[in-house]
């Protein structure tokens, strides 16, 4: 682990790797992530700060953090239970790293599980050098031209992801951009719902609320990591982090997606929607 690193570590066996230009880690960072890991787990604390408002709901910490010659910032979360009108759950952050890495989505920053003020919590890695959806909203600032077609093809995967999770709150400050125009999914601690309408529908699909959001074109490597998915192998990547019936909601919805990709590729052909 360098210090220099300031955007992520990378996933064994990211998409980037192959034709997913979009991915969030880069090749030089596949090899890091165990040390980010271990990192966030064991390094001293330094000093901490509790968030608060608007932006803050779960009143998450700002931890900065060192070991040998490696200082970084990670949030630290325990919220668990309804809040603000939400169910929250810590464990959720958790949950969500280990699928992505197992899917090798490879945009969710590392997060583990760490005590801190003598409670356990969800912990993870500060992304540095980035802004949010919202700040470049409301900046109005440019996507370079030659960036958007990977951007949308990242937001196709935000799509796929949040619907297998079920994230009924990604918002423009969950959304952070690197300065190479990577996308960076935090905050999953209202995830993994299990209640009819997160089984029975998608998040995001032509139905949406304020309009069509399809997931239109996606890897294959990624779809046939999904189609494999079972009850067993989900119960091996989360551990103790889902419950049973919270991961019978994730293969409901695994189905809804696979039974949607299937839709688009007959009205548009399997080689525009798959690559």
């Amino acid at each position: 682990m360098t210090a220099g690193l300031t955007v992520a570590f990378a996933a064994a066996g990211c998409l980037v790797a192959a034709a997913l230009a979009p991915c969030q880690f880069l090749s030089d960072e596949l090899a890091q992530r165990e040390q980010c890991e271990d990192f966030l787990r064991t390094a001293e604390l330094v000093s901490s700060q509790q968030m608060s408002g608007s932006k803050a709901v779960t009143s998450p910490w700002v931890l900065t953090l060192k070991k040998g010659d490696v200082t970084h910032r990670a949030l630290w979360k325990n919220a668990q239970g309804r809040m603000a009108g939400y169910w929250e759950g810590w464990t959720y952050e958790i949950a969500a790293y280990l699928l992505d890495k197992h899917l090798g989505l490879g945009m969710v920053p590392p997060t583990v599980e760490r005590v801190f003020r003598d409670e356990r919590g969800s912990c993870q890695y500060w992304i540095d050098d980035s802004m949010s959806l919202r700040d470049r909203e409301e900046k109005k600032i440019k996507m370079p031209q030659i960036k958007i077609f990977g951007w949308n093809r990242a937001t196709y995967l935000q799509r796929l992801w949040d619907n297998l999770i079920a994230n009924e709150d990604r918002h423009a400050n969950q959304i952070l951009i690197t300065p190479d125009w990577r996308m960076v999914l935090i905050d999953h601690s209202r995830s993994f719902r299990t209640a009819g309408k997160f089984t029975k529908n998608l998040i995001f699909s032509v139905r949406s609320p304020d309009g069509p959001k399809l997931m239109s074109e996606l890897p294959r490597v990624l779809v046939d990591r999904i189609k494999a998915l079972d009850f067993a192998s989900i119960r091996a990547v989360v551990g103790k982090y889902l419950s049973d019936s919270e991961i019978q909601a994730v293969l409901a919805r695994r189905e809804l997606i696979l039974r949607e990709i299937d839709r688009l590729i007959q009205i548009n052909g399997e080689d525009k929607v798959l690559y």
